[in-house]
């Protein structure tokens, strides 16, 4: 009511909206409050729908004190323009209450005059609370007139204020003559301190030290993320909103705070606020104690006496009067039933009685378990130390005349090195033990025995016993595998120098061989007769019978040329077609450009069975054939991309697969069922598909130098010999690595052959034997190929420290046929 005044006095009304109740009622004094910021408060308006957290509260709006901490002057005029002689003494009267109002507050809003009976009581204790000096005042002593704001903040009253305000002047004016009594009377009863500070006379808040204003945030219990969307945080005390302070500062000016500030560590943020806060001394020491573990208290003592609440000692009357139970007095029926169940047991002999415990100590034998004659029998690997060998003859004092040494012998032993001495001593021989002196080397040997001992380390070996022919494969007996070549047959002699190379026909009839006397011969297989012999004028490096049935035809790799020769044997059908189709082919009009040069031959060379020759401007190594008989593969001696070439023999066509090279080709060969082409160089063997002009394997014999090539006649298996003595197994189907080598033979190896029909390879040396080994492949991927070597044959004599130089099987028989640097062809059976 006394807010009213002043508003009255010196304030122009506001707006009707904002007009508060207009009726209050005194209840008496208020519950504690905050502490506030004027002497009374103005009703709290109710929630806004669309306002988060608690209601706002309104402070009082009183006019600012001038210079000497009054009231403006034009105040007090405005109640004397007002109608009535009370409005000068309003103006007056309530000019101190407002000495004590905080600058910077909105006008209040109009609120119901009292009647000039009601001034003087309501204005008295405003003097009294606006010159108090006593800053710890509870809430409820300093809020005087408390009850005047909360009577008056109903929410049926802010409803009508303006009906009220207008048209029932005459009803306030009676109400607060009714509750004239009740503030006397409420006034004359006041606590001491309040009588204190009216005495006191002066500003409350003359002596506040603090310079920024109280932000507290008032949200509650809201989780702060709802406020994640929106720019302020939450509502103060007088229900403003709380914004969220800007933040535009980076890392790098924060890092110049740190280091300008030396109390930058003392800065919190506060989340309800989003302010940043300085720790004083005594939070920083409060949470210090915290973080190890202490309380939070200075005052509390964790180690004081604990209070005995019942006493140890016998008392005369019991805790409680209570009377004793009837079970304390009566024998308990389930205990007799649980000592029946122990000395049922107890007879049954469940349960063994406690035997009386022996007083005397155990001692328990560390070495109880131990070896007596081990000298540390408790480690399981302990290598006991070697004796010294006993003293013999030659460590007497009088040793036998044999072990004296002579002048020469004691020069010899004395130029020799410590190391070289059978003796580190010289027999001497004394005529009594007595005369013997001190060893000299006595407390070196000794030293050096110690060193001996602990420095040399001694290893326990654990053999392992095994038997021998336990860890031999067990293979199946060569008569089982059966039949295979056993004994030398035939010997086809006429070469006049080292054989290098032969061909057996498709038909088994005839046999071809090369050789470096630079001629050709044809051999008749059952008879070893020399049927033909062709010279063709250089070393024949390599020769291959056409595999085709219907034609008869031999390649034959001479120098730099590939001489295809018509032997004419056999079939006269066969070789008349043979020439026939040689003849067909009709040259194209424009000649495209290739690695090699198709030459007709001339009368006088087809006389001797020369059909054609292709020049390639390089030394020739290889020749070989494809299984249908059309394709032609050559290896040339030479570095680059043009070392394997292949012909075509129907339309006289040659071509270069390979644009670059992986080293020097050593073999070439045919797949025999697919469109593969296998090189084998030095340290590899590449496996090329054809027809997609790409490289499909790559195989790692693991040998330094590869010599020879074969393919298995399914084509799933592949075998090398290499100049390291190694036999390499490949299975295409398992793995690029090889599935089994061989070390059979002491020397090179020259040539590896498989068997067309039956399941068998073979393999020539250097050292002039030829190893015939089983080899089956089975038809199941997940059974491994059995390989056992069946037969060593031997025949060939050593020549130029060469052996054998090629091996071929028979197309029909278990047969194989051998040629060696000795000049002679073999045939085992």
């Amino acid at each position: 009511m006394a807010a009213a005044i002043l508003r009255r006095a010196r304030v122009p009304p506001a707006p009707p909206a904002r007009v508060p109740p207009a009726r209050a009622r005194w209840l008496g004094p208020a519950p504690p409050r905050p502490r506030p910021r004027a002497c009374w408060l103005r009703p709290v308006p109710p929630i806004r729908p669309g306002g988060v957290g608690r209601p706002r509260p309104l402070t009082p709006r009183v006019p600012p004190p001038g210079p000497s901490g009054r009231v403006a002057a034009g105040s007090g005029e405005a109640g004397r323009d007002r109608p009535g002689s009370m409005a000068g003494a309003r103006g007056a009267g309530c000019a101190t209450a407002a000495k004590g109002a905080r600058p910077g507050k909105r006008p209040p809003e109009p609120e119901p005059v009292p009647e000039p009976e009601e001034l003087s009581l309501l204005c008295a204790p405003a003097l009294s609370l606006g010159d108090g000096r006593d800053s710890g005042l509870s809430d409820s002593e300093e809020s005087v007139f408390s009850g005047l704001e909360d009577s008056g903040s109903d929410s049926s009253a802010d409803t009508t204020a303006e009906e009220e305000n207008g048209a029932s002047g005459d009803e306030n004016h009676s109400g607060m003559e009714k509750t004239t009594g009740q503030q006397v009377r409420w006034a004359e009863t006041s606590s001491p301190r309040t009588e204190e500070m009216r005495v006191q006379g002066g500003d409350e808040y003359a002596e506040d030290s603090s310079d920024e204003e109280d932000v507290r945030n008032t949200v509650g219990n809201v989780p702060l993320e709802w406020y994640d969307d929106f720019p302020h945080v939450g509502y103060d005390l007088d229900g403003k909103r709380i914004y969220k302070p800007i933040r535009t500062r980076d890392e790098l000016d924060q890092f110049l705070d740190k280091m300008d500030d030396p109390d930058y560590w003392r800065m919190v943020q506060d989340r309800m606020t989003g302010r940043d806060v300085r720790l004083t001394d005594e939070q920083v020491a409060l949470v210090q104690r915290l973080q190890r573990g202490q309380f939070g208290d200075v005052s509390f003592d964790p180690y004081e006496p604990a209070v005995d609440f019942f006493s140890g000692d016998l008392m005369i009357h019991p805790v409680t009067n209570r009377p004793a139970d009837k079970r304390s007095f009566i024998p308990s029926l389930v205990e007799k039933e649980k000592v029946s169940r122990l000395v049922h047991a107890i007879k049954m002999g469940w349960i063994q009685p406690r035997r009386p415990q022996d007083p005397t100590p155990t001692f328990y034998d560390l070495w109880a378990q131990e070896d007596p004659n081990a000298v540390l029998g408790r480690h399981k690997m302990h290598v006991p130390a070697p004796k010294l060998a006993l003293p013999g003859h030659a460590e007497s004092y009088n040793p036998p005349p044999e072990y004296l040494p002579s002048e020469e012998e004691r020069l010899a032993w004395e130029q020799q090195e410590p190391a070289e001495r059978k003796l580190n001593f010289l027999p001497r021989k004394f005529p009594s033990l007595r005369a013997v002196p001190a060893y000299g080397r006595f407390i070196q040997e000794r030293f050096e025995r110690c060193l001996d001992l602990y420095l040399c380390p001694r290893q326990r070996k654990m053999r392992v016993n095994v038997d021998p022919e336990d860890l031999i494969p067990k293979l199946p007996r060569p008569r089982d595998l059966q039949p295979f070549p056993t004994c030398q047959a035939l010997v086809y002699r006429g070469h006049g120098d080292l054989v290098r190379c032969l061909s057996v026909s498709p038909g088994g009839q005839w046999l071809a061989s090369g050789s470096d006397d630079g001629s050709v011969r044809l051999w008749e297989v059952a008879t070893a007769r020399c049927m033909r012999t062709v010279p063709v004028g250089g070393v024949v490096r390599s020769v291959a019978w056409n595999p085709h049935p219907t034609i008869c035809l031999v390649a034959v790799a001479v120098e730099d040329a590939v001489l295809l020769l018509n032997p004419a044997l056999g079939d006269r059908l066969v070789v008349g077609s043979t020439d026939q189709l040689l003849s067909g082919f009709s040259p194209p009009a424009e000649p495209a450009l290739q690695p090699a040069h198709w030459l007709e031959a001339s009368e006088e060379e087809r006389q001797e069975g020369l059909r054609l020759r292709i020049r390639h401007g390089k030394p020739v190594t290889q020749v070989t054939w494809h299984g249908r008989g059309d394709y032609m593969a050559v290896v040339l001696a030479a570095p680059g991309h043009t070392q394997v070439l292949i012909h075509q023999l129907s339309r006289r066509r040659s071509q270069s697969p390979f644009r670059r090279s992986h080293g020097q080709v050593q073999r070439v060969a045919f797949h025999p069922a697919r469109p593969f082409l296998l090189v084998a160089s030095q340290r590899s063997v590449r496996l090329y598909h054809l027809l997609r002009q790409e490289l499909t394997k790559k195989l790692m014999p693991n040998c330094k130098w590869v010599s020879s090539l074969a393919v298995h006649p399914a084509g799933d298996n592949v075998i090398c010999g290499s100049y390291d003595s190694k036999l390499v197994w490949f299975d295409l189907d398992l793995s690029t690595r090889p599935y089994r080598v061989l070390r059979h033979h002491k020397k090179a190896l020259r040539a590896v052959a498989f068997h067309p029909r039956y399941p068998l390879f073979a393999s020539g040396s250097d050292d002039g034997s030829v190893i015939v080994c089983h080899g089956m492949v089975y038809n199941d991927l997940l059974q491994n190929p059995l390989l056992v070597p069946v037969k060593v044959l031997r025949g060939h004599v050593l020549t130029r420290d060469l052996g054998v130089l090629d091996v071929a099987f028979h197309p029909t028989q278990p047969w194989v046929f051998s040629s060696g640097a000795d000049g002679t062809i073999r045939l085992f059976t």
